[in-house]
């Protein structure tokens, strides 16, 4: 199960992690849903347009939600889930942990 909002880049021992990310273009804005095992590197593509297609194109570009997993298949079956969810449901699982939109690139330690 994913571990919800925990700003640390993944651990360094030899352990993978795995990151579930919620981007956005603004507060309420565009919302794209991935899964990476480097959260600091994926986020700065988004923000440099590197990420995707898509998130070049609508400026999604601030991270507003993430959630840590050690198993790989765990991580990509709650991507999935998360793609399913209707918007507000998506909208209220980013304002119970980041209520005010913050981009949490910036309080990463990378």
């Amino acid at each position: 199960m994913g571990s919800g909002f925990d700003l640390r880049s993944p651990r360094n021992d030899n352990d993978m992690q795995y990151c579930v990310y919620i981007m956005a273009s603004q507060k309420n804005g565009t919302l794209y849903i991935g899964v990476t095992n480097n959260i600091g590197a994926r986020a700065y593509a988004h923000r440099n347009g590197a990420g995707s297609t898509f998130t070049k194109k609508y400026r999604v570009t601030r991270l507003v939600y993430m959630e840590l997993f050690d198993d790989v298949r765990e991580a990509i079956a709650r991507e999935k889930e998360l793609k399913k969810w209707r918007r507000q449901w998506k909208v209220e699982l980013i304002e119970s942990a980041n209520a005010d939109w913050d981009d949490l690139y910036l309080k990463l330690n990378h």
